[in-house]
């Protein structure tokens, strides 16, 4: 019986992961920020018997505070994680900040995704075959960083912020492999392509019509978990590993896995939450 955790585990990517483990007899821990979705995801899981092996955290997890809170209640709950999943974004057309100061797509995207990683790291490393899978968009070509405005407080676009919170992920899975050399967890970044469960957000009008037109043309999601599942069941051999739409990228030949950018993030998010 593994135990899996899953952010963004009570809708989309992150839900279909979660009752596919249920239903395969493993504990499946889920974080998401409404408790109604939460009680209705403990509700399902019972009437399927899996309800002793279901467990929800209501957490914003766009907060630097409640992810080291979510962190400690699995420590304290869980002597063993085999496999982190990282699902939980919300796409923003307008700015918004978060209480502690943080730009929120930067927060809840990048941020949380370091904290939870990191903050689990020795729970993942005592499982078999632990890995860590963070659902996000590798080597993707749009976009870049804003090194000096991370925060993107001069021209704040939403697709910018998301795009930029993909490459932040790419520079994360690098920075994460070259600090955990010699370990058997394995970092996975996957892109499984659009499919079919919504897409969480605040639109303006344009992007709304936009997001409906891709959601007419995207894929069942039991075809988009499916390679999901398959990495998370079998890890790569590799420390780490990206995959767009099923298929592999060469580490080498892009620049978002550059490794002295991942040094460079590494350093500015540690300064940040020294803050």
């Amino acid at each position: 019986m593994k135990t899996v955790v899953i952010s963004g585990g009570t809708s989309g990517i992150g839900e279909a992961l979660a009752y596919t483990y249920l239903k395969r007899g493993d504990n499946v821990v889920v974080i998401g920020p409404s408790p109604d979705k939460g009680e209705k995801f403990l509700t399902r899981a019972d009437g399927l018997g899996a309800g002793p092996r279901s467990f929800f955290i209501r957490a914003d997890l766009s907060l630097v505070a409640e992810n080291e809170q979510v962190v400690a209640e699995i420590r304290e709950k869980f002597p063993v994680v085999d496999a982190l999943v990282l699902c939980a974004r919300f796409f923003r057309s307008y700015r918004r900040v978060t209480d502690e100061g943080f730009e929120h797509n930067f927060a809840l995207y990048y941020l949380s995704r370091f904290l939870l990683g990191y903050g689990l790291a020795d729970l993942l490393e005592k499982a078999p075959r632990p890995v860590i899978m963070n659902v996000a968009g590798p080597g993707i070509e749009a976009g870049r960083i804003h090194w000096d405005d991370l925060g993107l407080e001069r021209g704040y676009d939403g697709w910018d912020a998301m795009f930029q919170g993909g490459k932040l992920n790419d520079l994360l899975g690098v920075s994460f492999a070259a600090g955990h050399r010699g370990y058997r967890t394995r970092y996975v970044l996957d892109f499984p392509g659009g499919t079919a469960t919504g897409f969480a957000g605040e639109f303006d009008p344009a992007t709304a019509a936009h997001i409906r037109a891709m959601l007419r043309s995207a894929k069942p999601v039991e075809a988009g978990i499916a390679p999901i599942v398959a990495a998370i069941d079998s890890p790569p051999a590799e420390p780490l590993s990206a995959f767009f739409e099923g298929r592999r990228l060469d580490l080498r030949r892009h620049r978002s896995f550059d490794e002295a950018d991942a040094a460079r993030l590494d350093a500015v998010t540690r300064k940040l939450l020294a803050r």
